[in-house]
């Protein structure tokens, strides 16, 4: 691809933040002691324009990133090369498992993700899947968007 045609595929900042707000799952990669990539797909939501999300505290990924906080996100969308659109985010993790924010961040995720449920409820879902969970803030690095359907103008 060249220099002129990523350019136009590429988001501004306000559509990267627009895309994230529209997706569900969120990619997150970590690095295994191996070297290898640990991927896994999980709920997740932004806080002051960072991308966060919660995970078991003994889970492989805390492992990881205890050990190495790099780690890559993505979120994408489309189903033929001329929609396929997505966000990668490269950056380093910062651990939270300080328990009021740990509750804070788990009831901004259920809000984002279980729709439709009375928020009574959803306090009570965030109280329990914060008991054992460490939340991750992205800590952005790097960021790198296409849009595919910008090149429809441009054919």
């Amino acid at each position: 691809m060249t220099d002129n045609r990523r350019e136009k595929i590429k988001m501004n900042p306000n559509e990267v933040l627009g895309f994230i707000e529209g997706q569900q799952n969120l990619q997150v990669a970590s690095l295994g002691a191996d070297g290898w990539p640990h991927l896994t797909t999980l709920w997740f939501s932004l806080l002051e324009s960072r991308v966060v999300f919660g995970t078991y505290t003994r889970s492989q990924k805390i492992v990881n990133l205890k050990r190495d906080p790099r780690i890559t996100v993505l979120v994408e969308d489309g189903k033929i090369y001329e929609e396929l659109r997505g966000v990668m985010i490269k950056g380093k993790a910062i651990l939270e498992n300080k328990p009021d924010q740990v509750r804070h961040c788990a009831l901004e995720i259920m809000k984002r993700n279980q729709l439709g449920v009375a928020d009574n409820d959803l306090k009570d879902i965030a109280e329990q899947w914060a008991a054992k969970r460490t939340i991750v803030i992205v800590e952005p690095v790097e960021t790198i968007s296409w849009d595919h359907t910008k090149l429809s103008d441009s054919r």
